[in-house]
């Protein structure tokens, strides 16, 4: 069917779109001699126009502030150079020397420009990088990309840490006789929320557009996607997405691929967001909160983010309660237009609340609900227009654990 977008998760590449390559290789940088690889580029011939959002916390990491930099110069870009196991973060001079480094090393490793690749690290916070080791892995996959290397697989394998298991998707669409492909990679399980999450996302498109159409799209998409998503309220030092657009569809742009190209971008990001939040630290439910009616979009978004985050209401989900109180104390809190006498909401389709009376014949049903790995909480505040999506987990006794280790 024309305009129609072709969509691929379990067997998709961040090579898919034309003219990228990407490998991948083993630093050590855990220090555990288990051969996981941890060190991965990705790369482009063809230079690339590009865009970024990052982290809003205050204290960024060294590769993040060194994206940055980069696409401040708007000049082309051909890749990027990430390792897994070290964030490069609170490591004051020595990081960013350490950053510039590894950014220097993936360009002469693809024989790309100076000031042509992005550089991103995850991992545990505070600690210098085993540069000397990074550097040989970054040499070793410079080797395999010159050789045409497409293993899109090993580099996504090279981004994980708590991560239980990758994260890819590819979208694609027919325009004008061309097919124009997008492509995406992600890496995130914890310290998920807000403005993104510890979470690094990379996707790569073959269409033609200049960096400020690409970076107004990704501001909009991101929003939706990647920045709806809780799973402990935590928001990171190294968050990053970056998208590369390198032209080789023969197709640009512009006003009869925009939306195509839009709609695609959004079904990649929504794609890795709900990928991250399922592959949430010991998480045992996702929960899509959907808020309409409020007083605005901001209230909206306050009152999901207020019961998402809310302890009490994720332990009560994992403990397969529904404890609907739980929720319209959050709700109450939320710093937003709250009208009690107005309010309905359900579990799924099961209404909990009708104009703030409750229905407690349906508690059975509610319990059916909330025992299942996924489910929905709907609020329809009927003050307003206002609309937001989020989705969240619960909080189990095994992220506690897991944490008190990492």
């Amino acid at each position: 069917m024309a305009n129609e977008i072709h969509f691929q998760e379990d067997a998709a590449s961040i090579t898919d779109p034309k003219g990228f390559y990407a490998a991948a290789s083993h630093a050590d940088v855990r220090k555990k001699k288990d051969h996981r690889l941890d060190t991965g580029i990705l790369f482009s011939r063809p230079p690339c126009s590009a865009a970024g959002v990052f982290t809003l916390n205050a204290v960024k990491a060294a590769p993040v502030l060194q994206c940055q930099r980069i696409l401040k110069l708007d000049t082309s870009v051909h890749g990027l150079v990430v390792n897994s196991g070290n964030a490069n973060a609170c490591t004051g001079e020595q990081g960013m020397k350490d950053a510039t480094a590894m950014q220097v090393e993936a360009e002469k490793a693809c024989l790309a420009p100076a000031n042509s690749f992005f550089v991103c690290s995850t991992g545990r916070i505070g600690e210098l990088l085993p540069l000397e080791a990074i550097t040989k892995a970054i040499s070793s996959a410079g080797d395999a990309i010159r050789s045409g290397a497409t293993v899109g697989s090993g580099f996504a394998q090279s981004i994980l840490t708590s991560d239980t298991r990758p994260k890819t998707c590819t979208a694609s669409f027919r325009i004008d006789g061309q097919t124009v492909t997008i492509s995406g990679v992600a890496k995130g399980a914890g310290m998920i929320q807000p403005n993104m999450a510890t979470m690094l996302a990379f996707i790569t498109t073959d269409i033609q557009a200049d960096s400020t159409s690409i970076q107004n799209l990704l501001n909009e998409v991101v929003k939706e996607t990647f920045n709806a998503i809780t799973v402990d309220g935590d928001m990171s030092t190294n968050d990053t997405v970056l998208i590369l657009a390198n032209g080789e569809s023969g197709c640009s742009l512009n006003a009869s691929s925009e939306v195509l190209f839009k709609e695609a971008l959004f079904k990649v990001c929504d794609s890795l967001a709900d990928k991250i939040v399922s592959d949430g630290e010991c998480i045992t439910k996702v929960v899509e909160i959907n808020v309409k009616g409020a007083d605005s979009d901001t209230d909206a978004e306050n009152i999901a983010r207020a019961i998402g985050n809310s302890l009490l209401v994720k332990t009560s989900w994992y403990g397969n309660d529904p404890n609907w109180g739980r929720l319209i104390d959050a709700l109450g809190y939320a710093k937003a237009r709250i009208e009690q006498e107005l309010i309905d909401l359900s579990y799924d389709d099961v209404p909990v609340l009708v104009k703030g009376a409750p229905i407690p014949t349906n508690k059975a049903q509610w319990r059916k609900c909330v025992s299942e790995p996924r489910f929905s909480i709907n609020i329809n505040m009927n003050v307003g227009q206002g609309s937001y999506r989020l989705r969240a987990t619960d909080l189990t006794e095994g992220y506690v654990n897991f944490n008190m280790s990492e």
